[in-house]
């Protein structure tokens, strides 16, 4: 057997690591005592706050996210987890009423090893009711021949009604950079979203009931409702898509006669509905105002998701609309963006979004 030879100044390297002094805190130390607080009252002016028990808390930092749960007294006690800065959300489905979720967060947490920190969240009463954007895939499938006509945008009707999606609209809103209107901005605050690249139509016109969108239902809005399986073998098949995008006045765009038609209300743009590839900001409206050159009224506007490739780019959806965004994957790789919980729209994009590994149109 040989003998492994150390030399003499190794030996002094090994005895003086051996004498320094540990270190202070030990990493993944760090402890957090939150507690959730939540107004349950039916009544208006009954604002009495009230410990939230078995509340879901979402808990992101740049190691990704975990979820955890609220004991009986409203408190969740973590230890050992690492130290960064957290975004922490916590919500909860009203006890008496379904359509609505009690949801609350905060932001920029300094979480410490070492150290207890402890907070609470207020959680406040949101309509968890009507349509929102559920799901959207715009990177294209895993390849490198530059493909990604395979987008859609999925909706979910969270509530326990039918809803009609007559005389709606579904806009793309990357802004006007040579008037410096900035992608979702309310430019001039004058109550509006300025800035519409494409604006499509459903069929009809607001109020009118002949296109149901039936409860607790996913609907599929492909920008062509092909088989793409048949260009590149590892993407999807959207020739049963809900409804297509489909631009009159674009000489070659493919029309699917079977799934219903969107129309584009700008004749202006004769391509088809396409949306960034790691940017954008899509907004969802009712249609009572679809002027885009003045502006669609952040009243009207039912859900609205900015998306971006990285955390350091600026925010500029109206917050009215949401309050943050949320992250997109990279292009070319087959992922796509889902709300955590199918309709859960707290108006907190990173907060309310993931990445999953595939698209799911359809189902959750």
């Amino acid at each position: 057997m040989k003998l492994l030879r150390l030399s003499f100044p190794l030996i002094i390297l090994l005895i003086m690591s051996c004498n320094e002094d540990p270190p202070v805190y030990q990493e993944g130390n760090a402890k957090l005592v939150l507690t959730v607080m939540g107004d349950t009252s039916v009544v208006s002016d009954d604002t009495t706050c009230v410990p939230l028990s078995n509340a879901k808390v979402i808990l992101f930092s740049e190691y990704g996210y975990m979820i955890k749960y609220t004991d009986e007294t409203g408190k969740l006690i973590l230890e050992g987890i690492p130290s960064s800065t957290y975004t922490i959300t916590a919500r909860l489905n009203h006890p008496k009423y379904s359509n609505i979720l009690l949801a609350g967060n905060l932001s920029d947490i300094e979480i410490i090893s070492g150290k207890v920190v402890n907070d609470t969240i207020i959680a406040s009463q949101i309509s968890n009711t009507g349509i929102a954007i559920n799901e959207l895939y715009v990177g294209g499938p895993l390849n490198n021949i530059f493909f990604f006509y395979d987008q859609f945008i999925e909706l979910y009707n969270s509530s326990d009604e039918v809803k009609y999606l007559d005389g709606m609209i579904v806009t793309r809103v990357p802004g006007v950079s040579a008037q410096n209107i900035k992608a979702g901005e309310d430019f001039g605050n004058d109550g509006d979203i300025d800035g519409v690249g494409y604006i499509f139509k459903f069929p009809g016109e607001p109020g009118e009931k002949n296109y149901p969108f039936h409860p607790k239902t996913f609907l599929v809005l492909a920008q062509t409702a092909i088989n793409h399986q048949n260009n590149v073998a590892s993407s999807i098949d959207l020739s049963g898509a809900d409804w297509e995008f489909y631009n009159q006045y674009s000489t070659s765009d493919f029309d699917n006669s079977s799934v219903p038609n969107l129309i584009n209300m700008r004749s202006d743009k004769t391509v088809d509905f396409l949306i960034g590839l790691t940017q954008d900001v899509i907004v969802l409206a009712s249609g009572e105002d679809s002027n885009w050159e003045d502006g669609i009224d952040i009243d009207t506007i039912l859900d609205g998701v900015e998306y971006q490739g990285g955390s350091t780019l600026e925010k500029t959806l109206d917050s009215r609309v949401d309050k943050s965004y949320t992250l997109c994957p990279a292009k070319y790789g087959g992922k796509s963006m889902q709300r955590r919980e199918p309709g859960v729209d707290t108006n907190d994009g990173i907060s309310d979004w993931e990445i999953i590994p595939a698209p799911t149109p359809g189902r959750q």
